[in-house]
This record gives structure tokens, C-alpha cells and sequence, in this order.
């Protein structure tokens, strides 16, 4: 077993969760009229199902961009 392969796939894996993050903070703030947060806390199935979407879309572009 490498050691040296498994690091890389962590560090690729704290990688994608940063740039998760990032990207929702970027869009978070392109759409100051939404408060997520709040939507999420009223229990609003729209807003969650939306959040949801663009997680598994931004997964997707940094799944891809990282290989």
C-alpha cells in the first residue's frame, strides 16, 4: 500500500469540500434577496431540494476539474 496515494486522495477529498463551500458562499451571496438559512429553518422542501442540486452540481464540476 502507498501512503503516498492515499494522502494525495485526502488532500484531493479537503479539496473539493473547500471549493463546496467556497462556491456556496459565492452564490449565498450573488442571491441577497434569499436567506437559506432561514428558508431551511421554516422547513421550506423548495429551498432545501435547490441546495441539494447545487451541491451535487458543484460535486460534479469539482469531481472533474480535480482529475
Amino acid at each position: 500500500m502507498d501512503w503516498t496515494i492515499i494522502g494525495i486522495n485526502f488532500a484531493y477529498a479537503a479539496l473539493g469540500i473547500v471549493l463546496m463551500w467556497v462556491a456556496y458562499r459565492v452564490f449565498d451571496r450573488l442571491t441577497p434577496q434569499v436567506d437559506f438559512a432561514e428558508e431551511l429553518k421554516r422547513g421550506n422542501i423548495a429551498v432545501a431540494i435547490f441546495i441539494a442540486a447545487l451541491f451535487i452540481a458543484i460535486a460534479l464540476i469539482v469531481g472533474r476539474s480535480l482529475n
